[in-house]
């Protein structure tokens, strides 16, 4: 492991009114505080006149403690009309899968918190269904399977949200959770709850959309990362890809590219997430990938 990946980092996220003299004013903070600026982004939105900056910092070369770095840059802030976040990468985040009967998503996710790929602590997975238990549970984590009863799903939304809340949750991963969230749920848990599904093109609803696409000769198919909104699918987007299909393919392999890409996408975004890559503005994401 090299000594870049043992590091100690602190990470500025800012999103602002443009103005010239951001990057130089939040840079010479910094310098006087002595901290050295490992990796830095900024985006210009020209068209909504928003400015957009992540820092990481070296958090030995500072000569102060997160809470005074905190309390130094908030005139900084104020000075700007920032919002702003401040995080220190020690502190790894909370965070609960949820699944349904599909394992594809929940497999990789595992395999990749285990390989140390993502800077999280999966603190729980809940379940409508009790087929991941064994899986779940051979990775030391805790299973609550929660069943929904279809003819009355809040009482089973409630004791989810209680759940999470229990759990100390930071981020929630639907990774092929196929149960449609509450609004009152996704309004609390709001750029916390981060989905996956299917895009094709045309986009095809209901049951064996695989199937479906290969009925109409599709020759993309892909998938779309976002976070969870009251409307279904239609959050703001973290990541997307996309896979070339062709008549020699089978409703099968359409599957299985499908599956391949779905994991893939899901892992990304989660990962851009809990490194503090993606700001949310309005219903879409300026990600610094």
């Amino acid at each position: 492991m090299s000594i870049f990946s043992q590091s100690h980092y602190y990470r500025l996220v800012v999103s602002c009114p443009d103005q010239i003299g951001i990057v130089a004013r939040v840079s010479s903070f910094i310098a006087q505080q002595g901290g050295s600026i490992t990796e830095a982004s900024q985006h210009s939105d020209l068209e909504t006149g928003r400015f957009f900056m992540r820092y990481e910092i070296l958090a030995d070369s500072l000569g102060i403690t997160l809470e005074a770095l905190r309390e130094g840059f908030t005139p900084v802030a104020e000075e700007f009309n920032m919002q702003w976040a401040l995080t220190d990468t020690k502190r790894k985040p909370r965070v609960v899968l949820m699944v349904s009967k599909e394992s594809h998503c929940l497999v990789d996710l595992l395999y990749r918190w285990q390989a140390g790929e993502l800077a999280c602590d999966i603190v729980g997975v809940i379940s409508n269904h009790d087929a991941m238990r064994a899986l779940t549970e051979w990775y030391g984590i805790p299973y609550y399977h929660l069943p929904v009863d279809p003819q009355n799903k809040q009482p089973a939304f409630d004791a989810i949200e209680a759940k999470i809340e229990a759990l100390d949750t930071d981020c929630v991963v639907l990774a092929r959770y196929m149960q449609i969230l509450p609004p009152a749920l996704c309004q609390r848990y709001r750029g916390r709850v981060i989905n996956i599904h299917h895009s094709f093109l045309p986009s095809f609803a209901g049951a064996k959309p695989y199937h479906q696409a290969y009925e109409r000769g599709v020759k993309l198919i892909g998938a779309t990362c976002h976070y969870v909104t009251e409307e279904l699918d239609a959050g703001p987007i973290i990541e997307q890809d996309i896979h070339r299909v062709s008549h020699c393919h089978t409703p099968t392999d359409l599957v299985r590219f499908g599956r391949d890409v779905e994991k893939a996408v899901l892992a990304r975004g989660l990962r851009w997430h809990l490194e503090d890559r993606v700001i949310i503005h309005g219903n879409k994401t300026v990600v610094f990938s």
